[in-house]
C-alpha cells in the first residue's frame, strides 16, 4: 500500500516526535482536570468523552500541530471512531497534517504479580485490528508496567508484549511495544537492565524481515538503549514521559541519542480549556518546539 510505505518512511527517518493522545477511560478524568475541566462539567462517560475529544480536536487542529514537527499521533479507540473537521480522525491526521496515525489497543493493566502488571485479556483484539486497517491506522500501541526489578515479572511482560505484537504484525500493522518501567521503581536501573536483556532475546526470535517499535521509559543511564536503537529489527525507539514534568522529560530525552518523544501529559502541560485560541496555540507551539528539539538533539 503506497500510503503505508510513505508512513513507514516518515516514521523511520523523518525528524520529529510522536504525540500520545490516547488517554482511556481510567486516565481521562485526570487529563481533563489538568486541562481545567473538572468533574462537575460532566455527568456520565459519554459527556466525559465528548469533552476529551474536544480537547484532542483542539490540539490536532491547531496550526502548531503539523507533520513538520509531529511525526505521528497515538489515538484512543473512541478518538479513531470520531471525526475531526468532518473527517475520521486518522484520515484527517494523514490527509491534512501528514501525521501518521497509531491506535492504543490494550484494555488496561491486570493486577500486579512479581512486581509487574500484564495487559488485561483482550478477546476483541482481532476485530479491533480489522477496524484499524479499515480506518487507515498505520500501527498500534499497548502498555504494560514494571514496578520492581523481578526477573519473572519482567520476563512475563516482555513475553506477552511480543506475543501480542506478532498478532498485530500478522494483521499488517506496526506494533509499538511498551513495557513501561515506573519512574518510581526503587531499583529502576536494575529493572531496565532486565528489560533490555529480555527485549534482545525476543528480537532474536522475530521472523526474518519483521520490524517492531519500542516505547520505553527514559533510562537512568543515558544511551542505555543504544543497541536497540541501532537494531535493524526496531523501526524506532520512542520515549514516554512517565510522570516527569516536560522540562525533566526533555532534559533526559536530549541525553539519549536516536530516541524520540512519545509524550502525553508532558505534551498537554500548560494547555487549558479557558485559554483563548491565540494563547492556546502559542503554548502548544512552544511545547512542540521544546519536545522536537529534545527529540532531535
Amino acid at each position: 500500500m503506497i500510503v503505508s510505505d510513505a508512513q513507514r518512511n516518515r516514521i523511520e527517518s523523518a525528524q520529529g516526535f510522536i504525540a500520545a493522545l490516547d488517554q482511556s477511560g481510567g486516565s481521562t478524568p485526570g487529563a481533563l482536570a489538568a486541562y481545567g475541566v473538572d468533574k462537575a462539567r460532566y455527568d456520565n462517560d459519554e459527556e466525559m468523552f465528548d469533552l476529551v475529544h474536544a480537547m484532542r480536536s483542539r490540539i490536532m487542529t491547531s496550526p502548531s500541530f503539523t507533520g513538520d514537527r509531529v511525526l505521528a499521533a497515538i489515538l484512543f479507540e473512541m478518538t479513531m471512531d470520531r471525526r475531526v473537521e468532518g473527517q475520521y480522525t486518522a484520515d484527517y491526521l494523514w490527509s491534512q497534517k501528514q501525521i501518521v496515525p497509531f491506535l492504543k489497543v490494550d484494555k488496561g493493566l491486570a493486577d500486579m504479580v512479581d512486581g509487574a502488571q500484564l495487559m488485561k485479556p483482550n478477546p476483541g483484539l482481532a476485530a479491533l485490528l480489522e477496524r484499524a486497517n479499515e480506518q487507515g491506522i498505520f500501527g498500534t500501541k499497548m502498555r504494560s508496567l514494571v514496578s520492581q526489578a523481578v526477573v519473572t515479572g519482567v520476563a512475563a511482560v516482555v513475553d506477552q508484549q511480543f506475543e501480542v505484537g506478532k498478532q498485530i504484525l500478522d494483521a499488517g500493522l506496526m506494533p509499538i511495544i511498551e513495557p513501561e518501567v515506573s519512574i518510581h521503581t526503587p531499583d529502576k536501573a536494575e529493572a531496565e537492565a532486565l528489560l533490555r536483556e529480555q527485549i534482545v532475546q525476543h528480537l532474536d526470535r522475530l521472523p526474518a524481515g519483521a520490524q517492531i517499535m519500542l516505547k520505553l521509559t527514559l533510562p537512568d543511564e543515558p544511551n542505555f538503549y543504544a543497541e536497540l536503537i541501532a537494531d535493524s529489527r526496531v523501526l524506532r525507539v520512542v520515549a514516554l514521559s512517565g510522570g516527569y514534568s516536560r522540562t525533566e522529560a526533555n532534559d533526559k530525552l536530549s541525553q539519549n541519542n536516536g530516541m524520540i518523544a512519545s509524550f502525553s501529559r508532558a505534551l498537554a502541560e500548560g494547555l487549558s480549556d479557558d485559554q483563548s485560541a491565540t494563547d492556546f496555540d502559542a503554548t502548544l507551539d512552544a511545547t512542540i518546539a521544546s519536545i522536537y528539539e529534545a527529540s532531535n538533539t
